[in-house]
């Protein structure tokens, strides 16, 4: 049977953790006791930290005592480590079983409880309805075709007056290749799975098929699907085109 875009994306992702890639890097021991003494920061983004502003309300006494956090797409252990040792009660939910398997050893070294869940963000989240205060969600909406699900099944999963907090790419990024990263060869939408040359182009470099989304898609998706957009940042990775435009977004957006 011909495998779905989103299983062969879980196997890219595995096969990119166990060749060293930055976001299947977990945090060292000293970053986690950092935190657990009121000393962190996390991203959402390549490069800017998230403000910590964007946690409040939830945030009481420098912690998250209690909040009930969804890692969307967030495996890697990263933020979870940090998220449990500010006191969330954290879930994470991924497709990469060596991500998860990063966020189980780091948890088991520091001695905390997190729940993991394996998972395709493509389908309905396997939780119930206003199950969360607050949802994380990395820059990996890249990795599915319909964005505007995630966005609905985000606001389905919190509770009202829950915060979401995304990274996402604005499409940029798509219009160059990794070999000659400032001459434009690509159209935007980038959809592997609507041009055959590109579905064998992207499985034969780094083996994932990944979309550009447009801003209506992103944001205007949140909006949609019933969020309050309250801030945003631009940011970018520094390599590429990256050099001279941002091409990452984070948003903050409330359940109203």
């Amino acid at each position: 049977m011909k495998s779905s875009y989103t299983d062969i994306n879980s196997k890219a992702i595995d096969g990119w953790v166990e060749s060293g890639w930055e976001w299947g890097v977990s945090i060292s021991r000293e970053a986690y006791a950092a935190a657990k003494n009121g000393q962190w920061s996390v991203v959402l983004t390549p490069k800017k930290p998230v403000p910590q502003a964007w946690f409040s309300p939830l945030m009481k006494d420098g912690g998250l005592g209690g909040a009930k956090l969804l890692g969307l797409a967030s495996g890697g252990g990263q933020q979870m480590p940090v998220f449990a040792a500010l006191g969330a009660d954290c879930t994470v939910f991924d497709y990469s079983e060596k991500q998860l398997e990063s966020e189980k050893a780091v948890s088991e070294r520091e001695g905390y409880a997190i729940s993991i869940v394996r998972g395709d963000m493509a389908k309905r989240l396997p939780f119930e309805d206003g199950a969360f205060d607050i949802i994380f969600h990395p820059v990996s909406n890249c990795y599915v075709e319909d964005v505007r699900h995630v966005w609905n099944e985000c606001f389905r999963v919190l509770k009202k007056g829950g915060i979401l907090l995304s990274g996402m790419d604005n499409g940029v990024g798509y219009l160059t290749e990794e070999e000659n990263p400032l001459l434009i060869v690509n159209k935007l939408p980038y959809n592997p799975l609507k041009d055959e040359a590109l579905y064998k182009r992207c499985i034969q470099t780094d083996g994932s098929i990944q979309f550009s989304h447009t801003l209506e898609e992103q944001i205007g998706g949140q909006l949609a699907a019933g969020f309050v957009l309250t801030d945003l940042y631009e940011d970018t990775d520094g390599d590429g085109i990256g050099e001279y435009i941002p091409t990452f977004i984070a948003t903050r957006a409330v359940k109203a």
